[in-house]
């Protein structure tokens, strides 16, 4: 039996889309995005040259501190979807640190969804033979030799894992100020 992979790891991605992480960011307000659970947070701040920008530290510190909602959905808005689309599909010049990032709830969600219909989109298009060839210089060189297949997998598994982190922080707000 032939298996269309792509179409699997489409269909697993707007499972979660659809049904988990989308309805979950419904009503999600400012306040709430920039919520801060405890001190120390790191988050999304308005930098002096006026784009926001998340806050982190190299090498990150052990254990890494908790961070907003609006430093993950950043994340995944700017690191995970965005980026990947530019390096991918585009001309590979955006970064986390050319890219403003979400300032607002409104803003992250609606990039958010673009971001996650276009990424759609494109690995939509890749057959057998793209999904097996290698990332090459697209990715960091950890990634290099890694076929296409193996980061979008990867890119799935960071979808799926922070989007419940901000649904768990969104329960949090919701039981200290609902």
């Amino acid at each position: 039996m032939a298996v269309n992979w792509n179409g699997e790891i489409l269909a697993q991605t707007r499972f979660y889309w659809d049904f988990s992480l989308w309805p979950r960011l419904e009503g999600l307000t400012d306040e709430e995005f920039y919520w801060e659970p405890v001190e120390n947070c790191w988050t999304v701040r308005r930098r002096e040259d006026g784009r926001h920008a998340p806050d982190g530290a190299y090498p990150e510190p052990d254990p890494p501190p908790v961070t907003t909602i609006a430093w993950r959905l950043g994340h995944i808005v700017v690191d995970v979807l965005e980026t990947r689309i530019d390096r991918h599909f585009g001309d590979g010049t955006a970064n986390r640190d050319t890219i403003d990032w979400p300032s607002t709830a409104d803003e992250a969600r609606e990039r958010l969804r673009v971001a996650y219909l276009t990424w759609s989109e494109y690995v939509g298009r890749l057959d057998d033979e793209d999904l097996a060839r290698p990332v090459g210089s697209a990715e960091p060189s950890q990634w290099s030799t890694f076929p296409m297949v193996v980061l979008v997998l990867h890119l799935n598994r960071e979808l799926i894992h922070h989007g419940a982190e901000i649904a768990l922080l969104r329960d949090l707000y919701r039981a200290d100020f609902g």
